[in-house]
């Protein structure tokens, strides 16, 4: 009996060298894997940003591991939940830099993490690709940091043309206290007169306030007023949509693409009706005209996505599936993980054909993306309707 044991024994470690070999890992050792390294919202008051972005690496991760990997290596997710708060997405990302030698990072859900861990990704020379919004993460332009989503001045200056195109031109502004809206705020006061519009009210909500309505009565009854723009994310936009609503407001109501998923939407309670943004094209890809460059990317993406988990699509996981794809890319330019040489194929970045967008990063450049990469939306019906 035992030495039958010890036979089989040798036979199923026989099978398992000749697997490895058969699948390409190198025999006796598998190959090293690329440490892809992440920190979420994954919970918590931002989880609408992080989950989806999450789920979105996880799922594609698999893919390309499915596929061979690349290089001829597979991909390896290390991931934590920084919950949107700043010292624990420090301490996480020293974690990816010092304990598990990450090769690369894509993540920071929301601008504060983002910009909390800025000064220890230039310091630790790692590649890092953020989820978030705020123009201040590559503006001015950070040597190791990049980003994929259109930033908040971006979103603003798309917003002023949609405004400016329907006669609209003094505007009632409104931000929340968080890191993107903060930036949002200071980029409408700074583009309001480049851009032929007034600012005729300015107010402003403190974090966790849950009734908006002194400060929309303000705006209500500010001279002039034609148009409102609320800045934030989160569960402050669908207040702000209710409080609105319960204001009897009927100026055009427009907000960023930071409210641009279905929880929006499903959180005002049928107050978004009629709200305007900017958002990338993944959202409303449905209808997308079959000519439009990102119909295939966005349309693969939202059935991957829909099909696994069951749920609608948001452009906040599309933001993670772009910033994979632009390392992976440029991880096979390079032709190894070496962090300075995929550094400036991620900078090297040419029309890559993402869910957010056409990306061409440059040296002077971060994002690589403009106006022409968003489009707009109104919410109609319950749902989002693209605007021709």
């Amino acid at each position: 009996m035992i030495k039958r044991s010890i036979r089989a024994l040798r036979k199923i470690a026989a099978a398992v060298v000749v697997g490895a070999v058969a699948f390409g890992l190198g025999g006796v050792q598998a190959a090293e894997p690329i440490k892809v390294g992440t920190f979420l919202a994954v919970t918590g008051p931002a989880s609408f940003l992080g989950d989806p972005e999450l789920k979105t690496l996880e799922m594609y991760v698999e893919q390309v591991n499915q596929a061979g990997g690349v290089l001829g290596r597979p991909l390896e997710l290390v991931s934590y939940d920084a919950q949107h708060d700043a010292k624990k997405a420090v301490t996480f990302v020293k974690r990816l830099v010092e304990q598990d030698k990450v090769d690369l990072i894509v993540g920071g859900s929301t601008t504060g993490t983002t910009m909390a861990v800025v000064k220890l990704i230039e310091k630790a020379g790692v590649p890092f690709i953020s989820l978030a919004g705020a123009g201040v993460i590559v503006d001015p332009v950070k040597k190791w940091v990049f980003k994929t989503p259109h930033t908040d001045r971006v979103a603003v200056s798309k917003i002023f043309q949609d405004m400016k195109a329907r006669g609209l031109t003094k505007v009632g502004l409104f931000a929340g206290s968080g890191g993107f809206d903060k930036s949002c705020h200071k980029n409408a006061l700074e583009l309001a007169p480049e851009q032929g519009m007034t600012v005729v009210a300015d107010e402003s909500h403190g974090k966790g306030d849950t009734d908006m309505t002194a400060q929309l009565t303000k705006i209500k009854n500010a001279a002039g007023v034609q148009a409102f723009l609320y800045c934030g994310f989160g569960a402050p936009t669908s207040i702000v949509a209710k409080n609105y609503k319960q204001l009897g407001m009927t100026i055009p109501h427009y907000q960023t693409h930071g409210s641009a998923s279905m929880k929006f939407i499903q959180g005002a309670d049928g107050a978004a009706e009629g709200v305007r943004l900017p958002a990338a094209a993944l959202l409303v890809v449905d209808q997308l005209a079959d000519s439009h460059p990102q119909k295939q990317v966005a349309g693969a993406y939202k059935t991957a996505y829909e099909g696994r988990y069951n749920d609608s699509i948001s452009t906040f996981g599309g933001h993670a599936y772009d910033g994979l794809f632009i390392a992976v890319e440029a991880i096979k330019r390079a032709g190894s993980t070496d962090k300075e040489k995929v550094r400036a194929e991620i900078e090297k970045t040419k029309n890559f054909i993402g869910v957010d967008g056409i990306f061409n990063m440059s040296a002077s450049d971060h994002l690589g993306l403009d106006t022409d990469s968003f489009v707009m939306v109104e919410v109609e019906g319950g749902n989002w309707k693209l605007l021709k």
